[in-house]
């Protein structure tokens, strides 16, 4: 009988031991120096993760939130933004800026395909009157990569135009040099490679972006970032913020460092090229094969297997939670995390998992043949 849960979702994910003990802590009054310390090395921090000398704000929020405050404390309604469409959280993008008034033009990228730059380039061109680029770094939906670096870049070129990228599951996993590739606002939370529970948000804007906060005129209260900047200075919060998670927050800040950032991205990618080659083994198809995040992997199910089947056979069976597929791909995937507080025995755990659920499901699996796949990787 199977007497543990295992949590291989792209968030949330697996919290450490020593973050939770933290989080369990009693709690500390936040307008209080205790607090006030902690805040000054939190800040600092996050500056460290984000790769940036800019302010990193942390908002009481998921991180739709710091995505909706990266819209609101930039543009006013009329303003033109490129959306980079290529899946669920793309498609939110647009979905801000709907709610807000602000036109856009969307690019359509298909599920499980990265956006080619020059097409967001073209379309700066033509459009010299678009405010906002907003993409993904890595499309939790589908599993992809988009080449940030080179849109930054692209996008640092224009005097009047921001890059707004949501690094959600991407922040943490993968090298993304905000301040060098001319990220204007970069977004995250918590509850991904931050290793926290679900509840806390961030966002650093450039000064270009703080430029553009300047003549934004949509409306903002909570999500004032210019009011939450003056806070954050004096190492408080404009509002009430979520001690105990960054209480944990500066747990986890610690550990990374202690890891080091390029270790951590090692890591990850280590994780994920092991999953990946596993899943081929066993005859699966990857649905992002070209520009795949190393955060998670998305594969197809087998022909004549329901990927929501796999999902919940996992469960079921193995108390093991993953993610499966999002409108069009409903049914058609299923998705194995692989980010935070991950080692290589949570990929072995999955593969095996996998195997055994295929075989339950009567799909031709060879036992074995991914685990061993996965170890030829892991092990050396």
């Amino acid at each position: 009988m199977v007497i543990k849960d295992y949590l291989l979702a792209p968030g949330p994910t697996q919290v450490p031991p020593d973050v939770l003990l933290k989080m369990a802590e009693p709690i500390i009054h936040h307008r209080a120096p205790a607090f006030v310390e902690l805040f000054s090395q939190v800040r600092e921090g996050l500056k460290y993760i984000f790769q940036t000398k800019n302010e990193v704000l942390c908002l009481a929020s998921s991180g739709t939130g710091a995505m909706e405050s990266a819209i609101v404390n930039t543009l006013s309604a009329g303003d033109k933004a490129l959306i980079i469409n290529g899946g669920k959280f793309g498609e939110r993008w647009g979905n801000i800026c709907k709610a807000y008034g602000v036109n856009t033009t969307i690019i359509n990228v298909e599920w499980g395909k990265a956006v080619d730059p020059k097409v967001v380039e073209e379309h700066l061109q033509k459009e010299p009157d678009i405010k906002a680029v907003c993409v993904q770094a890595s499309e939790t939906s589908t599993g992809v990569r988009h080449d940030v670096e080179t849109i930054g870049k692209i996008v640092a070129k224009k005097l009047n135009t921001i890059c707004i990228v949501d690094a959600i599951t991407g922040l943490g996993v993968f090298d993304i040099k905000t301040d060098e590739w001319g990220l204007d606002i970069v977004v995250s939370g918590s509850q991904k490679a931050f290793m926290l529970p679900p509840g806390l948000a961030f966002i650093t804007m450039s000064d270009k972006a703080w430029k553009l906060n300047e003549t934004s005129k949509l409306p903002k209260f909570y999500f004032d970032m210019k009011k939450e900047r003056k806070n954050h200075l004096e190492n408080q919060t404009a509002y009430t913020p979520a001690v105990s998670l960054i209480m944990g927050l500066h747990t986890v800040i610690e550990k990374i460092k202690k890891e080091g950032l390029q270790n951590v991205f090692a890591r990850h990618a280590k994780l994920a090229h092991a999953t990946r080659e596993a899943m081929k083994a066993l005859g699966l198809k990857l649905l992002a094969p070209e520009s795949p995040s190393d955060a998670l992997t998305a594969v197809y199910a087998p022909e004549g297997v329901s990927g929501g089947d796999i999902v919940k056979t996992l469960r079921n069976q193995h108390r093991m939670t993953i993610a499966g597929g999002q409108d069009s791909l409903k049914g058609k995937i299923f998705r194995i995390a692989h980010l935070g507080y991950a080692d290589q025995f949570d990929v072995i755990n999955a593969v095996s998992a996998v195997e055994m659920t295929l075989k339950k499901l009567g799909y031709p699996v060879e036992l074995g043949k991914g685990v061993k796949r996965a170890l030829e990787i892991l092990g050396n």
